[in-house]
C-alpha cells in the first residue's frame, strides 16, 4: 500500500513540473513597427517645432528604435529611454506613474528604481491589452507634449 501511495505521489509530481514547464509565448514590437513609431512621432513633434529624441523598446527594455532631432539636447536621448522603460515597466504611461508617486506616499520611491523616469512622455504599446513595447520622448517644451507626439504616433501606426 505504501509503495501504491508513493508511485501516486511520484507520478503527480513530474504531471505537475511537466506541466508547468512549458513554454510560454508572448508577443514582442517588431523592427518595423518600432521604426515607424519613431518616425511618426518625429513627424508629430517636428510640425510643433519641438526638438526631441524618440526611443522605442520591446516588451524587455531593450532599445529597438531610436530617432533624435537635429537640434534635440543630448539629454533627450536618455530621457526617452527611460520615459520608455518606465511605460513598459509599469504598463502605464510614465506622466500617470508619476502622478501616482507624487499623490501616494507608498510610492514616492518609485523615483529611486534605477532606469524609472517620473515624468510624462512614454506611452505603453499594446497589442489587444498585452504591453508589447513602449514608446518615450523626450524634449518637448513640457512632458504633456511629448506625451502628445507619442499618442500621435500611436495613433497613426497599425500594430
Amino acid at each position: 500500500m505504501k509503495k501504491l501511495i508513493l508511485s501516486a505521489a511520484l507520478i503527480a509530481a513530474f504531471t505537475t513540473s511537466a506541466a508547468q514547464a512549458a513554454p510560454i509565448s508572448q508577443k514582442n514590437i517588431s523592427l518595423e513597427q518600432a521604426n515607424a513609431l519613431a518616425q511618426q512621432a518625429i513627424k508629430a513633434c517636428t510640425t510643433k517645432n519641438y526638438q526631441v529624441s524618440v526611443t522605442v523598446v520591446d516588451r524587455a527594455g531593450v532599445v529597438k528604435a531610436v530617432q533624435r532631432t537635429d537640434n534635440a539636447g543630448p539629454h533627450t536621448v536618455k530621457a526617452s529611454e527611460m520615459k520608455a522603460f518606465t511605460a513598459l515597466s509599469m504598463k502605464n504611461a510614465s506622466g500617470k506613474v508619476m502622478e501616482a508617486a507624487q499623490g501616494n506616499a507608498g510610492a514616492q520611491n518609485l523615483k529611486d528604481i534605477p532606469g524609472l523616469l517620473l515624468l510624462a512622455g512614454g506611452l505603453p504599446v499594446k497589442d489587444g491589452n498585452e504591453v508589447i513595447g513602449a514608446i518615450g520622448i523626450g524634449g518637448a517644451p513640457g512632458g504633456n507634449l511629448d506625451e502628445a507626439c507619442a499618442q500621435a504616433a500611436l495613433d497613426n501606426v497599425k500594430l
